[in-house]
């Protein structure tokens, strides 16, 4: 069971910069022992035996199924997210999506460990896009185990406007074709569910395809960024890897209406890695390095 050590303070959400930039140096601290049940659930969500025993080090990016944020229901947004303040800032744009992250990988986390995480807002940035206002939020987390570090995290989610349905579609961003390796993933409703459910995310677009289309303007459910983030990683690793580090960064949304890609390049750090979605559209790129 995750506990915190910061008192949540609630906010009236709002896009007034000088508000929201106050939230930078924010720390939080919580404490949760690392559920071997709930790893093996992830597993099997990724096709993988439920053969993880207490000791064993999870795997890369399963620690996203860690520390999970939990609120009573009447605490929720119309998203299906917690609603807005507390530890991140009470930003007033309606849509929030995890952009990327940069990790670096120090000890192992083992399944049935007592860990802590330590996470402070490290940057907070408004700016005006293409498609209306977006906001930046920069957030390092640090997990450790019996003080030694294992995850050194910086995270960045963006909070945008709601889709102009006037707006026309951005262009596709064609993805690479020179991968040493392919994999195919079949983003199945059933494996979207599992992940949410694994995860506690009640974030609407993964689930309900209605507010999926009419809210948020996508054409089906959306896969996950974070699983998305897992499977990359994943094929970073099948060949018994370490991670030294892991970076990745969305580029444009993944739904579940059709089978997609994931890639692997062999590169001078380590390796190269994306995903293709079925037109050929580049939809999220990582890098790893090895130790």
């Amino acid at each position: 069971m995750a506990k915190s050590g910061l008192t949540a303070v609630t906010t009236n959400a709002t896009n007034d910069p000088t508000i929201l930039e106050a939230w930078v140096g924010r720390e939080q601290t919580c404490y949760e022992t690392i559920d071997l049940a709930t790893m093996n659930r992830l597993g099997m969500t990724l096709g993988i035996e439920p053969t993880l025993k207490a000791g064993d080090p999870i795997a890369p990016l399963w620690h996203f199924a860690t520390f999970i944020e939990a609120v009573p229901a009447n605490q929720l947004g119309h998203d299906g997210h917690p609603q807005r303040g507390g530890f991140l800032p009470p930003v007033a744009l309606p849509r929030r999506m995890w952009a990327g992250s940069r990790i670096t990988f120090g000890a192992p986390i083992p399944a049935g460990a007592d860990a802590t995480k330590h996470s402070t807002i490290d940057n907070v940035v408004l700016k005006e896009g293409s498609s209306g206002s977006l906001c930046f939020v920069t957030v390092h987390h640090v997990t450790s185990v019996d003080g030694q570090v294992c995850i050194d995290e910086e995270q960045d989610i963006v909070y945008r406007d709601d889709p102009d349905p006037d707006t026309p579609p951005r262009e596709v961003k064609p993805a690479p074709t020179d991968a040493d390796i392919t994999r195919t993933i079949v983003p199945d409703p059933t494996l979207l569910f599992r992940y949410s459910a694994v995860t506690f995310n009640g974030h609407r677009i993964h689930y309900d395809r209605d507010y999926a289309s009419s809210s948020e303007g996508y054409d089906g459910l959306v896969f996950h960024g974070p699983l998305t983030a897992t499977l990359l990683a994943q094929l970073a690793t099948e060949n018994d890897e370490t991670l030294s580090t892991f970076s990745f960064r969305g580029v444009s949304p993944l739904l579940d209406t059709a089978p997609f890609t994931i890639h692997r390049r062999a590169s001078a750090a380590g390796a190269d890695l994306w995903a293709t979605s079925p037109v050929g559209g580049l939809a999220m790129t990582a890098e790893a390095t090895y130790r």
